[in-house]
């Protein structure tokens, strides 16, 4: 299990920098293909 930041997990999603972390605070709510590629990235 590789450790990565919140911004780290997000740029190797393909997602913007502060996605992730918005999504944690409760700030935006997650689509269904945003959660695929969280889910799908190689770490």
């Amino acid at each position: 299990m590789m450790r990565l930041s919140r911004e780290k997990l997000a740029q190797i999603s393909g997602l913007g920098p502060t996605y992730v972390p918005s999504v944690e605070r409760g700030e935006r709510n997650v689509s269904l293909i945003n959660i695929v590629r969280i889910a799908n990235a190689p770490t």
